[in-house]
């Protein structure tokens, strides 16, 4: 119990705010794709620097459905690191899709771009990388390998919500960024949730049809789609801490500056 306890004490502070948005939300009676998951969608792809989200699920439906909308042919090769969390590749495989396993850099555990160009072959469509614990991945020799090769990018930034390189926020440099707003994340909401960025108006589309069951418009299904909604109530939890994000990761660095220091 521990971790919920922990859980529920770094959620304190929102709890006045936490109340009011829920009694506004059961009040309405609107609970699935309303007004709360436009809201932080566009708050959301605000701060991200991105002209787009849509909100899901999960962070490994945000991975999955990203996969999804960029429609590479079954058996293609997707590189992403191996230091990283089953959700990663699960999102790979989910699609059909084949995991190319690259080793970290030691010094900071992502992945180790000068490992990564050996690794590319006739069948690589894509880089999925991971921003782990919150410090973004070497993204110069990264975009220079997609740009050189024509690949795509995802940016798993499961746990990089506000982290920058040289300024530019994660999940603002690749064709999507990948979030989890699962409780332990620094936007963290109070149940499941994700979201997924981009500046691609035509993806965004795929991304908003391929979430609600492959639907556009109501009983019209244009393609196999997800049961993957972020919805109404945890929206409006995520709006509320949102508007303090800054904040609690300023907090982290000075936690983790303590740990280094000590």
């Amino acid at each position: 119990m521990i971790e919920f306890e922990n859980l529920s004490k770094l959620n304190q502070p929102f709890f006045a705010q936490y109340q009011e948005s829920f009694t506004k939300t059961l009040e309405s009676g609107w609970y699935i794709l309303g007004k709360n998951v436009t809201t932080f969608e566009e708050e959301f792809a605000s701060y991200c620097s991105s002209k787009y989200c849509a909100g899901v699920a999960s962070g490994l439906d945000a991975l999955t459905i990203a996969l999804n909308a960029l429609e590479f042919e079954k058996d293609s090769e997707i590189i992403t690191p191996s230091n990283t969390y089953i959700a990663t590749i699960l999102s790979i495989l989910q699609n059909g899709l084949t995991p190319v396993l690259v080793e970290p850099d030691i010094s900071t555990y992502n992945i180790d771009p000068a490992k990564i160009e050996e690794k590319i072959t006739k069948k690589t469509r894509a880089l999925v990388i991971v921003h782990l614990y919150g410090k973004c991945c070497d993204m110069d020799p990264i975009l220079a390998l997609c740009k050189k090769y024509n690949l795509k990018l995802i940016e798993d930034c499961a746990q990089a919500h506000g982290a920058l390189y040289q300024n530019k926020i994660a999940g603002s440099f690749g064709d999507f960024g990948a979030f989890s707003f699962y409780p332990t994340k620094n936007l963290g909401a109070l149940g499941d949730g994700g979201g997924i960025t981009t500046n691609n108006e035509t993806l965004i589309k795929k991304v908003k049809k391929l979430r609600n069951y492959g639907s556009q418009t109501k009983y019209y299904n244009d393609v196999v789609g997800y049961n993957s909604r972020l919805d109404e109530i945890q929206a409006g939890f995520l709006s509320t801490k949102l508007k303090n994000l800054d904040k609690i990761n300023a907090h982290k660095n000075k936690l983790a500056k303590i740990y280094q220091e000590t």
